[in-house]
């Protein structure tokens, strides 16, 4: 049995599981969205749900908010006024939360930036994965460039903290349009950019068809190191492995992913990671939206809960803190596990003579082929 002797910070995510078109690449739970989509019933099993699971979390501060997807600005201001009024009334919400909110560029106009920002979202993060048509296209995003552009301005107006999401590693794409791409980005001057490689997923019309023109390993680090250049001769500190932010505008949810923190997962197909002073559970709730609706009424929405078990928690502990570029504290494992540092040691000391990481200051911090080859750094503590 595990003990903690303090709770780690509390997040909370609300999952919105419609997308007018779902992208081949995309294995996150997003389906297809009819003709009307059914805000009244879902936001009702929001505020049950969320009901149901306050025993859970009972007196603990929300610290941050994030409203994920599908595409949750299909929901209309006024619906994501009601989720976040509902949680104020919930919860015990900091008067100081980071409220970031999901779009994409095709389904947003001024009057769904302004009613979000009014509702009190204070972050918005756009999917606009590419500036090039061609690129959109073959990625099967509903929007284009123009509208990637239009978006960004409009969001100027009313959010201090933007994040713009950006792909490289696209089918036939080179290193001199990576580049375009992100000094486009960079040229709106977002607090933070996300920059990630694409990834081919099992469950994903890509991984069934897989396009036959993408990058080699070879190119997409070429574009990577590129990239992290262009970003950091911007003013953009690397903080996390896809993350690049300003100092002072990380994103503090994902913070908390990565520093192994708490997260209450609403809404269909949501995960949840909740500490106790003698345990850690894990929670899945029903993928489908409509099955997830249905349940609600008698208790069924969640699919999983299980206790983590004690061997798995060097890994766990591990996958999301070593996304981290500066490293955490040795102490953080002992804090956010309740295991002893001992039951890692042996693991550090192969994975410093394999050059993955180096302690330095008591911290453990991910060296440049640690962030490279994740993966393997990882499989030492399974």
């Amino acid at each position: 049995m595990i003990q903690l002797t303090q709770l780690p910070p509390l997040s909370l995510y609300i999952h919105i599981p419609w997308c007018i078109k779902k992208c081949p690449y995309c294995d996150f739970n997003s389906h297809n969205a009819p003709l009307e989509l059914p805000e009244k019933s879902y936001i009702s099993t929001l505020t049950k749900d969320l009901e149901l699971a306050l025993p859970q979390i009972w007196g603990r501060m929300v610290r941050t908010i994030f409203i994920g997807g599908g595409t949750p600005s299909l929901f209309s201001g006024d619906s994501i006024n009601q989720i976040l009024t509902m949680v104020r009334n919930f919860t015990n919400l900091s008067p100081l939360a980071e409220i970031t909110l999901e779009a994409n560029p095709g389904t947003v106009d001024s009057e769904h930036i302004a009613d979000y920002s009014r509702a009190g979202v204070n972050r918005i993060s756009f999917g606009i994965q590419s500036f090039n048509d061609r690129h959109l296209k073959s990625l099967g995003r509903i929007h284009d460039s123009e509208q990637a552009i239009a978006a960004i301005n409009l969001a100027k107006s009313y959010f201090k903290r933007i994040n713009l999401d950006i792909m490289y590693g696209l089918p036939d794409q080179t290193i001199t349009e990576a580049l375009e791409d992100i000094n486009r980005a960079i040229a709106f001057n977002p607090e933070h950019i996300s920059c990630y490689n694409l990834t081919i997923e099992p469950n994903t019309p890509f991984y069934v068809n897989l396009p036959s023109n993408l990058p080699d390993n070879d190119l997409c680090y070429k574009m990577q190191d590129a990239l992290i250049t262009q970003l950091m001769g911007a003013g953009y500190q690397r903080y996390e492995i896809s993350a690049y932010a300003k100092p002072g505008f990380e994103c503090q949810h994902n913070l908390n992913y990565w520093q192994f923190g708490d997260y209450l997962g609403i809404g269909a197909g949501s995960h949840s990671k909740l500490s106790f002073p003698d345990k850690i559970i894990r929670q899945i709730r029903q993928k489908h939206p409509q099955n997830y609706i249905n349940a609600i009424d008698n208790h069924q929405h969640i699919i999983e809960n299980k206790v983590v078990k004690m061997e798995e928690l060097p890994f766990e502990f591990m996958l999301n803190s070593l996304r981290l570029t500066k490293g955490h504290p040795t102490t953080l494992f002992v804090e956010r596990t309740g295991l002893r540092l001992n039951e890692i040691l042996t693991k550090l000391d192969i994975a410093i003579t394999k050059g993955f990481i180096k302690l330095q200051g008591g911290n453990i911090i991910p060296t440049k082929l640690g962030c490279d080859f994740q993966n393997d750094l990882l499989m030492l503590f399974l």
